[in-house]
């Protein structure tokens, strides 16, 4: 079950949250695939036979040597030419998760975190300083990777945990999936348990 700090107020994570049935993982890879999905950027792009340079000249005349005739180089089966159905740049790889879905996603994802005892309730007191993190992390012997969740984020925080690469500051209204599965620790601010179960134990119409 999740530890609570010295620094920490007293805080109960709310049972319909993160003490949920998880019958199988099939929501939880649906919702993982979709955070990679939606992530990705459509960059690779081809060219097509048109598009590539050269190939103006015919290869050789189109009587008389034996070879097959040929219009042009830049035809897609010789080598250096278009590229036939390859990737443009417009594609799109996004995937669409329902609202409800996602919730229940999350609400598994919480609890199997919690079951884990990755979750960790505690109030992260800094002036800005990267050095006050450290310490924090050194005292909870958070050495991997760390999820920090706030209610939210300050210029002090945001400040203090940029330069720390295994860490990840993120607000309790866009926790996911896959930052929650892919974190060795989660540590959860008082207040950003209240958000997170306002946000995830909505009556659904």
């Amino acid at each position: 079950m999740a530890e609570t700090t010295k620094t920490a107020k007293t805080a109960v994570l709310p049972k319909e949250v993160f003490a949920v049935e998880v019958p199988n993982h099939e929501l939880l890879k649906l919702a993982y695939d979709a955070f990679l999905a939606n992530n990705r950027l459509a960059s690779a792009t081809t060219k097509q036979r048109g598009e590539v340079r050269g190939g103006g000249k015919k290869p050789w005349k189109q009587k008389g040597t034996g070879r097959a005739r040929f219009g042009s180089s830049r035809n897609p089966i010789w080598r250096g030419g278009g590229i036939v159905f390859g990737p443009r740049g417009n594609e799109n790889y996004t995937k669409k998760i329902s609202t409800t879905s996602k919730r229940v996603a999350l609400r598994q994802a919480l609890t199997l975190a919690d079951q884990a005892g990755k979750i960790i309730v505690s109030d992260v007191k800094t002036t800005g300083k990267t050095a006050e993190i450290v310490k924090f992390l050194a005292d909870n012997k958070l050495d991997r990777k760390v999820l920090i969740v706030v209610d939210e984020k300050t210029n002090e925080i945001i400040r203090a945990t940029s330069n720390l690469q295994q860490v990840l500051l993120t607000r309790a209204m866009y926790l996911s999936v896959y930052h929650i599965l892919n974190a060795d620790k989660i540590v959860l601010s008082t207040d950003s348990v209240d958000v997170i179960k306002n946000w995830l134990v909505k009556e659904e119409a």
